[in-house]
């Protein structure tokens, strides 16, 4: 088997009990004070003080999870180091930020920095609203970004948003290595009103990990021809059908909210979710709580591969001179290995630096351990307009195939997530 995203590595990847970038967050711990306590003992200014600047940073980052406060904590202990280099920090929902950085843009008034959400990446380089960062920092040092076009346009802050299995230890003392072994511990676990599995039916999010388990994509290496209609996508569609019919070890309806009480109240032995979710489980759970990779394929030998995603610094295209010179400084120091040690500690999320990627707050964590290995497997979430036409194309086919009275057929499926994607597609243009 091979590792589809940091290959090098062991065990020792990243994970935390929350990404904000994600369609189901969960809260994360609240910082009760301004957080970065490591990032005010631990730097010490090695770099020439820059020309006098004011950064004027638009963050995703709201209060009620402490991530606010974390970053304007970050900004003054800069500030204490630099004291020429200070931050106008301005809080902004993701939508709105894009929508206010797209107008400013075009207004020729953009802020300094953006601290958001990968999803930005897509719409802000169709536009030429970023610049990219490979001649600007050493990419070797993080964990794989946003890449498109040959091009890499943000520098990661955290990383994850992985999906995995998760499971109840009292039913599954062991998770299970292979799909073949799966299907048998929740078979023998599926009676009455309790099941071996229970998943989210609806969203193909949860559904594509399969996918690059049975060796497809949903993109060509174009990374934007869908590659929907293949022997891959009909194999995928084909196990998600016999693990609920044929087997079956699965609920015939289950949408996120009903696969996730099932879990909860011990209904269910085994789930697949994201590390958004871990916290929730722990507390539910308790120690029966147990995380693992998805299992491998036994009819390829391939991981399941989840798509990963994560929060990023983007860097408007147009900044230049000493205003350039102090967000680069900046962004370095978010990133260095005192204040990504700080992230996971106070916000209990997982560090963009592969430096970072070993800390004992990860590696002594058994279930942040369990959960950075499953991200190994991962892809990152392709950040192109086309990935929503294959969301949208992939899902009303997926449902209608998981419908027994329907008819449609996995390669019924296959064939009209295709043609659906392509003729969006066609209509982007």
């Amino acid at each position: 088997m091979t590792k589809k995203f940091m290959p090098v590595f062991t065990m020792i990847l990243v994970l935390a009990f929350i990404l904000t970038a994600c369609a189901t967050p969960t809260a994360a711990p609240v910082a009760t004070e301004a957080p970065a306590a490591d990032a005010t003992e631990a730097p010490v200014a090695t770099e020439a003080a820059p020309e006098p600047v004011t950064i004027v940073l638009w963050t995703k980052e709201g209060e009620a999870d402490g991530g606010l406060q974390y970053v304007q904590g970050l900004a003054d202990a800069f500030t204490a180091l630099y004291p020429n280099v200070t931050f106008e920090v301005v809080n902004k929902e993701v939508e709105t930020l894009r929508e206010d950085f797209q107008t400013s843009s075009l207004a020729g008034d953009p802020p300094s920095l953006l601290w958001t959400v990968s999803d930005h990446a897509g719409p802000f380089t169709t536009a030429g609203l970023i610049q990219p960062v490979d001649e600007l920092f050493d990419m070797s040092k993080y964990v794989e970004s946003v890449v498109m076009n040959g091009s890499t346009w943000a520098v990661p802050i955290s990383s994850g948003n992985h999906l995995m299995l998760l499971y109840n230890k009292s039913m599954v003392p062991t998770p299970p290595a292979t799909t073949d072994e799966f299907v048998e511990v929740a078979k023998s676990l599926t009676s009455g009103d309790v099941y071996g599995f229970a998943y989210n039916q609806t969203e193909p999010f949860f559904a594509n990990p399969w996918l690059g388990g049975f060796g497809g994509s949903v993109f060509a290496e174009d990374g934007v021809t869908p590659t929907l209609n293949t022997p891959e996508m009909v194999a995928t569609m084909q196990f998600l059908y016999d693990i609920k019919y044929a087997t079956p070890i699965m609920p015939l309806e289950s949408d996120y909210n009903g696969a996730d009480t099932l879990f909860k109240e011990g209904k269910a032995a085994m789930l697949i979710n994201g590390d958004w979710s871990l916290a929730g489980y722990k507390e539910a759970l308790g120690d029966n709580f147990g995380v693992a990779p998805m299992p491998e394929v036994s009819s390829t030998g391939m991981m399941p591969a989840p798509m990963t995603s994560g929060v990023y610094f983007m860097i408007p295209v147009d900044l230049a001179g000493a205003e350039l010179d102090a967000v680069k400084m900046f962004v370095e120091f978010v990133t260095n290995l005192e204040n990504q040690t700080s992230m996971v500690t106070t916000l209990a999320r997982l560090p963009g630096s592969i430096e970072a990627l070993s800390i004992d707050a990860i590696t002594s964590d058994p279930i942040l351990k369990a959960s950075s290995e499953a991200m190994t497997y991962g892809t990152p979430m392709p950040t192109v307009i086309e990935m929503r036409c294959v969301w949208d194309s992939w899902k009303p086919e997926m449902i209608s195939m998981l419908a027994s009275a329907s008819g449609t057929t996995p390669e019924d499926a296959a064939a009209n997530m295709q043609a659906a994607a392509e003729t969006c597609i066609g209509q982007l243009e």
